[in-house]
Order: C-alpha cells, then sequence, then structure tokens
C-alpha cells in the first residue's frame, strides 16, 4: 500500500513528547520506569495506524502497550488514537524492528504482536519476513523466559513459512487458528487490514508461540 508522505508528521510527533519517544535508547532496560509503573510491557511490531494498540490499551489498562512503527506519516494516525482515548498506557516508537536490541533490555518485554505484517513473498526478500529465524533471535532476547509472540495474518504463504520457521527454531506453538474469525477466540482487536481482509471473505490466520526455554537448561 502506497502510504501519502506527510512532510509536517515528524513535528507532530515532536510535539507529543508525552507519547512518542525519539530516543529509545535512553530507556533500554527501564521503560516501565518510563510508564510510571511496573505492569508488563508488550510491544507491536509495525502498528501502522494504530487501531489494534490503542484498542489493547483500552481493554487492558494493566499493561504497558509500545506502538513500533517506522513511517512517521502512518504513525501519526496511532497518535491520534491515542490522544483522543487519553491513554497513558501507550508510547509509540519510530524505528526499525531490526534495532529492537538497542531500545529494550534483554528479558523485558512479555509479549511481542506481529499484525499484517508484510509477507515480502519473493524468495530473495526471506530474510525481510518478521518470522525470520534473524529476527526470531532478537525476539528471544528481549522476551522475558515466560513471553510469547503473537502473530496475525490474512497471506496464508507468510502463515505457512512462519509455522514451519517458529518449528525449525523451537518455539512451542500455544495456539494456532486457520479461520480466527470462525473461531471461539476470544477478546480479538482488529486492525484495519484485518477488517479490510476479513470483510472480502479472507480467513485470518493467528497463532501464538513461546520459547522453548526449559529444553535449553536440559
Amino acid at each position: 500500500m502506497r502510504v501519502k508522505h506527510k512532510p509536517w508528521a515528524k513535528e507532530k510527533l515532536q510535539n507529543h513528547p508525552e507519547v512518542c519517544i525519539f530516543d529509545p535508547a535512553l530507556h533500554r532496560g527501564s521503560w516501565q520506569k518510563l510508564f510510571g509503573n511496573d505492569h508488563p510491557i508488550h510491544i507491536e511490531i509495525g502498528s501502522g495506524k494504530g487501531r489494534f494498540v490503542s484498542g489493547m490499551a483500552q481493554a487492558h489498562p494493566e499493561i504497558n502497550y509500545i506502538g513500533i512503527e517506522v513511517v512517521e506519516s502512518v504513525l501519526i494516525s496511532a497518535l491520534d488514537k491515542v490522544l483522543e482515548h487519553d491513554l497513558s498506557n501507550v508510547l509509540l516508537l519510530s524505528v526499525d524492528g531490526a534495532q529492537l536490541e538497542d531500545y529494550f533490555a534483554q528479558g523485558e518485554v512479555a509479549r511481542i504482536y506481529l499484525n499484517f505484517s508484510d509477507p515480502w513473498p519473493k524468495k530473495r526478500h526471506t530474510k525481510r519476513r518478521l518470522t525470520n529465524p534473524k529476527f526470531l533471535d532478537i525476539y528471544k532476547n528481549i522476551l522475558e523466559e515466560a513471553g510469547d509472540i503473537h502473530f496475525k495474518t490474512d497471506n496464508r504463504g507468510l502463515f505457512e513459512y512462519s509455522l514451519q520457521a517458529f518449528s525449525e527454531y523451537g518455539l512451542r506453538l500455544t495456539y494456532v487458528s486457520l479461520d480466527l474469525h470462525n473461531s471461539d477466540f476470544e477478546g480479538n482487536v482488529q486492525t484495519e487490514y484485518e477488517e479490510k481482509f476479513s470483510q472480502k471473505g479472507f480467513p485470518i490466520y493467528r497463532l501464538e508461540a513461546q520459547f522453548n526455554r526449559e529444553s535449553e537448561k536440559l
């Protein structure tokens, strides 16, 4: 999807330092201090316009959420939602997901959400997929021992690739749905893409997975 460039986006984000963090490396290992509580930290990589992260924050005030979206012209929509609902448990970062270890300390994150990530369907772009082992290495480092990954997509190819990548990496799948909207799953918060694709009749795929830390201790 082509995003219309909004040259004023950066300035608008900078005008709200209470929500938008432009120096995330300074808070590595101390995000709970910045939130002002000891609540678990959940991050969404690729927050888009922020419907999911803001919806989750409204539903779960006991969780601290960090939305990550590299495109500033998109992130301002997420900012609008946070401000509209006066959400004190959401922070937004405009950074590259490949540098997460620069912004989060080992074991600092309780959950990672990957929602409707770019499928990068061409084989030569495999390493760009957010469920590639290169990224799994990063997630494993920043997630706490009991932390997990929640992944949703409409792209069957990406879902099948992710199932295989997770399995080969040694992650334990704790939930898998091949048609989320026709399942008994409760508490689903839709993203903008999810609503669009489901209305067109596409099934939504979803999984939850944990790193198998116990087997590593044997």
